[in-house]
């Protein structure tokens, strides 16, 4: 089966740092692109941060240039998000996805999420 799990979230003070893990089984992970996504409470699910597959080009959102950084150990199946510099608004359930191209409207897997909570 098909997994990616991510994990990693929990509650920070505004101005910390996190470090999220999206761990993959069931399919070729060399293969695909990994995206970050995230969901706040009664807001639409935005892209952040993609990685990609075949020379580890890495993209990210306007609002976490600068503060996020996304990471790939093909020898762990895993890709990391490294948040720093959290603010109150980046509150949100965070989700990887596997994908062929780097994309914020397709993916061909998705994963559980992790909640981050970052209190001012």
């Amino acid at each position: 089966d098909v997994q990616l799990q991510a994990s990693g979230g929990g509650l920070v003070q505004a101005g910390g740092s996190l470090r999220l893990s999206c761990a993959a089984s069931g399919f070729s992970f060399d293969d695909y692109s990994i995206g970050w996504f995230r969901q706040a409470p009664g807001k639409e699910r935005e892209g952040i941060s993609c990685i990609s597959k075949e020379d580890g080009s890495t993209y990210y959102v306007d609002f976490v240039k600068g503060r996020f950084t996304i990471s790939r150990d093909n020898a762990k199946n895993t890709v990391y998000l490294q948040m720093d510099s959290l603010k109150p608004e980046d509150t949100a359930v965070y989700h990887c996805a596997a994908m062929y191209q780097c994309s914020w409207h397709r993916f061909d897997y998705w994963g559980q999420g992790t909640l981050v909570t970052v209190s001012s």
